[in-house]
């Protein structure tokens, strides 16, 4: 199998859900580390405009969301499982309102001006000027919480965690899934990225614990890559490797062969071009080639993705 490699940079709660998620599979990764803002260069040369982090390159195939880098690794490692028997359909909607409405709250708290000045703490004055900025840009039409009410819901929020966790070790029962690693992330960005800010988690003793067990886990076997040599990897592999699905479920009246646009619902509007050679169930693919990453797939999730046929040349 061809290496794992994550583009991520460490202070993303996003990529630190995906981090843990190969250490508890104990699967061996690269880690390429991406700027935390644009202009990302590398990145677009892989995805052709998607520029969330993280994002998985496996050759040159390269998925984007972590709720699809979720259903990748499992798939190249079932065991132990992200999506327990008796609990998969809830475990996914659950890890959906951790990585959206949970995730909003957390940040709409964290960031409020005493934990971003504690972010910023030792940068020059025009960093913080430029991530401002830029997530201005990825959240153009969304409506945030304010600082208040964002605090409000996550003290809700933590104290329903909690009461999931009586009785067991983790959120559907006595091992993580999927929906521990998406709870998990943002809660763990206002503990060990904005300490200052931490102090909200000691209400719900039940939730520190448990954060611990999830800490714990670690993030495997990882080895340092660079961006030149990732896109080098993707260059010279022969085609994209992921079997695609020949199912074609048609929502939108678009064949395949079209050229397409996806683009994420709200955050991160930045559209991604291509061909489109697969729509399933669940996702979405477009073949795109690249002056310098070569011919590339381009892998997004159905759910929190649009697509769109691309505007005439």
């Amino acid at each position: 199998m061809a290496d794992i490699i994550l583009h991520h940079y460490p202070t993303s709660p996003f990529a630190e859900k995906i981090r843990l998620v190969l250490g508890y599979k104990q699967l061996a990764w690269k880690s390429v580390i991406i700027p935390s803002i644009m202009p990302k260069p590398d990145v677009l040369a892989l995805t052709g405009g998607y520029r969330k982090t993280p994002l998985l390159q496996i050759g040159a195939d390269i998925y984007c969301d972590t709720a699809l880098i979720c259903e990748v690794l499992e798939h190249l490692q079932p065991t132990p499982a992200l999506y327990p028997v008796p609990h998969r359909g809830l475990a996914r909607v659950l890890a959906q309102w951790a990585d959206s409405t949970l995730f909003w709250a957390a940040m709409g708290y964290s960031l409020q001006p005493r934990g971003a000045a504690a972010m910023f703490e030792g940068a020059p004055p025009e960093a913080a000027k430029a991530f401002v900025a830029d997530r201005g840009a990825m959240t153009a039409g969304m409506t945030r919480l304010r600082p208040a009410d964002a605090t409000t819901a996550y003290k809700s929020y933590l104290r329903r965690i909690a009461t999931m966790l009586e009785g067991q070790d983790y959120l559907l029962g006595a091992a993580p899934c999927v929906a521990d690693f998406a709870v998990y992330h943002p809660l763990w960005f206002s503990r060990r990225r904005v300490t200052v800010m931490a102090g909200i988690l000691d209400a719900t003793p039940a939730v520190l614990a448990w954060m611990d067990r999830m800490e714990a886990i670690g993030h495997g076997h990882v080895d340092k890559l660079t961006a030149t040599e990732a896109i080098a990897i993707s260059s010279t592999t022969t085609g994209p490797a992921a079997q695609i699905d020949t199912y074609f479920q048609d929502e939108h009246g678009i064949p395949l062969g079209s050229r397409v646009t996806v683009t994420a619902e709200s955050f991160g509007p930045e559209p991604t071009e291509g061909e489109l050679v697969a729509a399933t169930r669940t996702r979405y693919t477009l073949r795109r080639v690249d002056e310098r990453a070569g011919l590339v797939h381009v892998h997004f999730p159905r759910i929190g993705f649009t697509l769109k046929a691309a505007p005439a040349a």
